[in-house]
């Protein structure tokens, strides 16, 4: 029994091997096909220039946060150039009293007070004096002192406003290679677009307007319910704005970056978020399910949180999506989301 069994354990081994040779062939003839197959020059260039337009958003919000802290700068140093003007001022009008204390206690004092009180006519009057010299003498001590306390106050307000005054050159210094940064990303992607033929730029910009008219069906469509009174009126500002141009840096009313949509739309309901995208991120309550987000909650894409949108429900999002496009909404799995806000 055991010579029958041979043959048939050969036979299925055989079966197995051929199988396994015939599956490792196919495997390969279907990488073989992928590789004769590469992605369209048309794909490439808009792999690499999305790249390039996400490399420049970063960008964009560092010089949007840079933006910011020089305006609070400016601010900061002028109210603290006004505090020393005016402390100088004062100090000005104290040494002038003292001036003014000291030169009247000369004048008082230059006679021996015991000669003072033998010329005296009037001993009593005399006294009066006296006293009202002592008196001086101690308001002279109360006005050096205040003087002192002035003359530090104002040396500590000079070297807050020396050491703003650095902060904003610094801040300028990194304003500018932000703004050289996302000029070279947008120049490199500008290039590579101007390798693709007409009818390659045809075919990618109706294949965006279908995505864009797709998605806009889904949103309309399906209207969610409001996060909230002023949520609504920040969306409804900002469905306003649909078609109107990306630009970095830009906050409205006729161009927009991502943050700068967002902050402006609600300032159109009357509340003050914060500027950029992940300053954004922490203004208000944080929802990680997708399934929770309403209408007019933020939405926070990216790991490093540099793109910030509306959520339109439906699974679709609002927002100004780069250099390029204009305002418009988009599926929220375009891109990597991260949690969702509530103002």
């Amino acid at each position: 029994m055991a010579s029958h069994r041979r043959p048939k354990q050969t036979s299925r081994a055989r079966v197995t091997v051929l199988t396994a040779t015939a599956a490792a062939a196919v495997a390969l003839t279907a990488q073989g096909g992928a590789q004769a197959a590469p992605k369209s020059n048309k794909d490439q260039v808009k792999q690499k220039v999305d790249k390039l337009y996400e490399e420049a958003e970063k960008a964009t919000e560092k010089y949007n946060g840079a933006k910011e802290k020089q305006k609070e700068l400016d601010k900061e140093i002028g109210n603290l150039q006004d505090k020393v003007a005016r402390g100088q001022d004062e100090l000005n009008e104290m040494r002038d009293g003292l001036g003014s204390l000291a030169s009247a206690q000369y004048r008082s004092g230059g006679i021996d007070p015991s000669v003072q009180l033998f010329l005296s006519g009037d001993p009593d009057s005399y006294l009066d004096k006296a006293s009202t010299l002592d008196q001086m003498s101690g308001q002279q001590v109360d006005s050096l002192k205040k003087i002192q306390e002035k003359q530090r106050s104002l040396a500590q307000q000079r070297q807050e406003a020396s050491d703003k005054l650095k902060d904003l050159a610094d801040t300028r210094e990194q304003l500018g290679k932000k703004k050289k940064e996302v000029q070279g990303k947008l120049a490199e992607a500008q290039k590579l677009l101007n390798t693709l033929t007409a009818k390659e730029k045809a075919e990618m910009a109706a294949e965006e307007a279908r995505a864009n008219r797709d998605s806009a069906r889904e949103a309309i469509g399906n209207p969610g319910k409001p996060a909230s009174g002023f949520a609504g009126q920040a969306f409804s500002a900002a469905q306003s704005k649909i078609g109107t141009p990306y630009v970095y840096g830009a906050s409205g009313p006729s161009s927009f970056d991502c943050s700068g949509l967002t902050s402006w739309a609600f300032s159109q309901a009357g509340v003050s978020i914060p500027r950029t995208s992940q300053a954004q991120a922490n203004a208000g309550t944080r929802i990680y399910s997708q399934s929770d987000l309403q209408v007019g909650d933020l939405v926070i894409f990216y790991s490093d949180l540099h793109h910030v949108g509306f959520y339109a429900g439906n699974g679709q999002v609002l927002h100004a999506p780069r250099t390029g496009a204009n305002v418009r909404y988009e599926s929220i799995d375009n891109m990597p989301y991260q949690f969702g806000v509530r103002i």
